[in-house]
C-alpha cells in the first residue's frame, strides 16, 4: 500500500495522544479546554469538532503535495487525537504545563511539529529554485 507507512505513524501518534490522555485523566491531573488553542473561544465544543473534521478534509486534499507527507501526518494525527477528546469527554484533555505557557497535550505538539515541517520543506524547496 502507498500510504502504508504515512498511516502507520499517524495511528501511532494518535495512541500516544490519547493514552496519554487517558492516563492524566484517570490520575485526575489535568484540565478541561473547551475551547481552541490557550483556551480561546470557551464552550464551543460542537463548533471545533465541525471546523476539525473541515480541517481533516482539507489535509487529505493537501496531501497531494508529496514533499508535504510527514508534516500533514503530525497535523492530521493532532487534528484527530484532539477530536477524539472532544467527541468522548466533550473538551479537550491538557496536561502539560509549563506554568509560562497555557497547558497542552501531544496533539497539540503534534499539530506544531507539523506546522514546522510544512515551513522547513516549503522554505528549503524555495531556496534550492533560487
Amino acid at each position: 500500500m502507498k500510504y502504508l507507512k504515512h498511516i502507520i505513524l499517524i495511528l501511532i501518534l494518535i495512541a500516544l495522544d490519547f493514552f496519554t490522555k487517558l492516563f492524566f485523566k484517570n490520575k485526575n491531573i489535568y484540565s478541561g479546554n473547551t475551547g481552541i488553542a490557550f483556551g480561546l473561544f470557551q464552550n464551543n465544543n460542537l463548533l471545533f469538532i465541525i471546523l476539525t473534521l473541515i480541517v481533516i478534509l482539507v489535509i487529505l486534499y493537501l496531501y497531494k503535495e508529496k514533499e508535504f507527507h510527514f508534516g500533514l501526518d503530525f497535523i492530521l494525527a493532532g487534528a484527530i487525537g484532539n477530536l477524539i477528546s472532544r467527541i468522548i469527554y466533550g473538551f479537550v484533555i491538557d496536561f502539560i504545563d509549563i506554568k509560562i505557557w497555557p497547558s497542552f497535550n501531544f496533539a497539540d505538539t503534534f499539530i506544531v511539529i507539523g506546522i514546522l515541517m510544512i515551513f522547513y520543506k516549503y522554505f528549503q524547496s524555495r531556496k534550492d529554485y533560487k
